[in-house]
């Protein structure tokens, strides 16, 4: 598609001047108005300018009319005082979506190659991928990744885009760090209580055993053996307590006695004394011993009584005297052991915890891996189906080469070659390439340019600052 009529009234500094379809070059000093020309092409297929004013001081309107041989036609108008008005057509209809129809007639290096030698090579990647025709959308995304990775600038080319997503400094890459990093603190805590744990420690069992009921049955036993200890005690006590009852009995017995001997001695002083009341005293006398037998049945009873309280707390404690002690001692070492493990359980239940995480970061960490990996060959795999703008064009871990050099390694001449291709790539491009500086090449490279623009049919229009005061066109 070549340009056969490119008209411009009011805009950047033109009054109005029309070109034919023709190459041309225009020459003159600074400022003279030589890219006035480019910028208003630019402008009319982008929309887009840098210029602060667009419309010629004193006018109210400016147009640019680009017509080509395929009966695609362009107007654009700026205006003042109403709304920018634009018609898009093709073979006399309006086309739908007029700014996207233009945005596929053309690259970014077909307006302005020469800028396009001085840009970083970062830039000159991007551009070179944004000529790699593949259809791709979010929804295409999702499905290769199972969602839409963030910290990705989506408004770039899908190489680039794939490139970003397994970067370094991408969100896949560095969750994965940090999900490595929390997979080896973890383990170094697991290590750490393991080392506490004792070997085959059998969690289950702990956890269920029941340390009261051991606790009661120990304490059972204790009690018990206590019993038998002190019927033993009780027993080798026995004797000793019968002889201090019997003892006790006869020393009652004795002081009774004693008591009544001096009584009787009394008495008897008295019946000598007293004629008159020995009868009385013989009485009494006589009444002496059944008292005394009263006194020794009351001795001989209470030391009875006092031997069956002693004989029933015997038989209680021969009742016991007769069992053996029960050795606990196993008993104790098994309720011993329960205690110690018991410390461990949650120690051993955080472990747990910290192995069920690991296991759940080591899956994120892999399906991570999965999606760098992915994001790595798919590239590979869009190259081979993908429309690519020029021969020889392939992608290294998301660097454009052109036969096997980075853009950026290219000579002077073989980048304003590559911007040649590219532009003729396409059949339905726009055949037209503007060369806004031309001063800047050398005078070799600008001469081969022009010569392969004009072997390749490729329309051009160049501005060249010269010394010259005359703004001067000169057809090529």
């Amino acid at each position: 598609m070549k340009t056969t009529k490119i008209k411009i009234k009011n805009l950047f500094g033109i009054t109005e001047t029309e070109l034919d379809g023709k190459s041309i070059e225009i020459t003159g000093t600074n400022g003279s108005g030589k890219t006035s020309v480019i910028d208003a092409i630019r402008y009319g297929l982008t929309n887009q300018s840098d210029r602060d004013y667009i419309i010629k001081r004193g006018e109210s309107e400016g147009e640019i009319i680009i017509e080509t041989d395929t009966g695609l036609y362009i107007d654009r108008r700026k205006r003042t005082d109403k709304a920018d008005y634009k018609s898009v057509k093709e073979a006399g209809r309006e086309v739908p979506g007029p700014e996207s129809v233009l945005r596929q007639l053309f690259t970014p290096l077909q307006l302005d190659p020469v800028a396009f030698i001085g840009m970083s090579k970062q830039e000159q990647n991007r551009i070179i991928l944004d000529l790699i025709e593949f259809d791709w959308d979010l929804n295409w995304i999702k499905e290769q990744f199972g969602e839409i990775p963030e910290g990705v600038d989506y408004q770039q080319n899908i190489l680039q885009v794939l490139n970003d997503i397994q970067a370094e400094n991408g969100i896949y890459f560095q969750n994965r760090q940090d999900l490595n990093r929390d997979i080896r603190n973890k383990r170094a805590f697991i290590a750490e209580i393991a080392a506490d744990i004792p070997a085959k420690y059998d969690a289950a069992k702990w956890e269920n055993y029941d340390l009261g009921d051991t606790y009661r049955e120990l304490e059972r036993i204790r009690e018990e053996n206590n019993r038998i200890e002190r019927a033993k005690a009780f027993k080798d006590s026995y004797d000793n307590k019968l002889r201090g009852l019997e003892a006790e009995k006869e020393i009652q017995v004795a002081a009774e006695e004693k008591k009544i001997a001096v009584e009787r001695d009394g008495l008897t002083s008295t019946i000598e004394r007293l004629k008159a009341e020995i009868k009385a005293a013989e009485e009494k006398l006589g009444g002496l011993d059944s008292k005394l037998q009263d006194k020794i049945a009351l001795a001989e009873s209470q030391y009875n009584e006092k031997k069956a309280k002693l004989d029933k707390d015997i038989e209680v404690a021969d009742k016991y005297i007769a069992m053996e002690l029960t050795d606990c001692t196993e008993l104790q070492d098994e309720v011993d052991t329960a205690e110690r493990m018991k410390k461990h359980l949650n120690e051993y239940r955080r472990m747990k915890t910290l192995e069920q995480d690991v296991e759940a970061l080591k899956k994120e960490s892999e399906e991570l891996t999965r999606k760098i990996e992915l994001a790595r060959e798919l590239p590979g795999k869009i190259l081979e189906t993908a429309t690519l703008p020029v021969e020889g064009l392939t992608v290294e871990n998301g660097i454009p080469l052109i036969h096997g050099l980075p853009v950026s390694n290219l000579s002077e001449g073989e980048k304003l070659n590559l911007c040649v291709d590219v532009a003729l790539s396409k059949p339905n491009n726009l055949q037209i390439i503007l060369i806004d500086g031309a001063e800047k090449l050398s005078d070799e490279n600008r001469d081969k340019l022009y010569k392969k623009c004009k072997d390749k049919g490729l329309q051009f229009v160049a501005t060249r600052t010269t010394n010259d005061s005359e703004l001067e066109v000169r057809y090529l």
